[in-house]
């Protein structure tokens, strides 16, 4: 017999589920049914969390993007951390973006809300991660942190995103290359 989930344990199983039913059959086709076949549990544990769908889905997302974290590299430079970064990104957040955009499409459509709003930076812990890497290349004198907006920080991994969206692949490195050469670093120096 399995043993019972409770707590911290349950919740991770719930919306691991939710999650790879949105992965496998995208928002339109995502019940709380399907839910909780995939989880193994009953419609009352489900509920009990979150009322509907579009809840269960507003606590997937921040739950995944936590999961997808990655360590923030330290290569004692701004453009081989921010290489590094997007390397790592984009060899294992493939499937992540393409769910994001095109399998949440109709969830968007329905509930009249952008990825953006699903994906608190400040939240998932990714905003801070990524402040890591600016602030040592500051203390270095690498940039100018009076450059240093959130808009230009986020760029890299906005182009980045961008690519993933426009090729469905991983992003080649020479092309991540001139991200980071060619746009990115011009603007903090």
């Amino acid at each position: 017999m399995a043993e019972r989930r409770r707590g911290a344990a349950l919740e991770k199983a719930l919306l691991d589920a939710a999650w790879e039913e949105l992965a496998d059959n995208g928002y339109a086709r995502f019940t709380m049914d399907a839910v909780v076949k995939r989880a193994g549990t009953s419609p009352t544990v489900l509920y009990r969390r979150w009322s509907d769908r579009d809840a269960l889905v507003r606590a997937t997302i921040p739950h995944v993007l936590r999961k997808h974290i990655h360590d923030v590299p330290d290569t004692g430079s701004l453009r081989e951390d921010v290489l590094t970064l997007m390397r790592e990104i984009s060899a294992t957040r493939l499937q992540l973006v393409t769910v994001m955009s095109v399998n949440l499409a109709s969830y968007y459509r329905e509930t009249g809300t952008s990825p953006g709003d699903l994906v608190d930076p400040t939240l998932t812990g990714r905003k801070e991660a990524v402040d890591v890497l600016f602030d040592r290349a500051v203390e270095r004198g690498e940039i100018k942190p009076e450059l240093l907006t959130e808009r230009i920080k986020s760029l890299p991994f906005d182009l980045l995103r961008h690519e993933f969206l426009t090729t469905f692949a991983p992003v080649p490195d020479h092309v991540l290359e001139e991200i980071v050469d060619t746009i990115f670093l011009p603007l903090v120096r």
